[in-house]
């Protein structure tokens, strides 16, 4: 068994023999060697691209861009996952342990982070650019990437690129319907603040 296991992991690819454009993507322009928090720095470059970029709040724009993204993050994020394994922050590997405890299936290193930029898009998709609106979302996303609810654990557990990709959808998605029932309550309650 153990010869086995020293084969497989003999055959995985080194990071330096993974194209450099796809570690571009799949770390999120870098940002996923952040040391500590490297999903929520993965969610902020996603923040500032939604932020910064005239136009990407809009649907048709944004909801292109999630499908690019989402297409070359399955891609991508898969390569840098089989050459480098379930390497994990010490902020990452501690999270797990918290609220996702056990076997994830998946080999989901902390340096790739292009499922939270992703995540991070779906959240925002069909809501309003308002301040506060951004800021619910993005801590809606941190939380349900985080404590991973059902069905968002289970899709982790599909292989390669989609699982790592597919559980920050769904993560995205639970933020995004949480983040319009906040606007809706706020309309509602302090009418023209949103």
């Amino acid at each position: 068994m153990a010869a086995e296991e020293q084969e497989r992991h003999s055959k995985r690819p080194d990071l330096h023999e993974v194209h450099f454009l796809t570690k571009v993507v799949a770390t999120g322009l870098f940002s996923g060697y952040i040391p500590w928090a490297s999903g929520t720095f993965g969610s902020l470059v996603g923040l500032l691209f939604y932020a910064l970029i005239p136009g990407f709040e809009r649907p048709i724009v944004l909801g292109t861009i999630i499908l690019v993204g989402f297409v070359a993050g399955v891609h991508t994020s898969g390569r840098v996952a089989a050459s480098v394994g379930h390497r994990l922050t010490h902020t990452a590997a501690m999270a797990k342990a918290a609220f996702q405890p056990g076997n994830h299936g998946t080999v989901d290193p902390s340096v790739v982070v292009i499922d939270e930029i992703v995540g991070m898009w779906i959240s925002l998709l069909f809501l309003p650019k308002d301040i506060l609106v951004v800021i619910t979302a993005f801590c809606l996303f941190r939380v349900f990437d985080i404590v991973k609810p059902y069905p968002t654990q289970r899709l982790e557990k599909i292989p390669r690129g989609w699982g790592i990709m597919l559980d920050d959808v769904s993560a995205g998605i639970c933020a995004n319907v949480s983040s319009q029932i906040f606007v809706l309550g706020m309309r509602w309650i302090f009418p023209g603040i949103i």
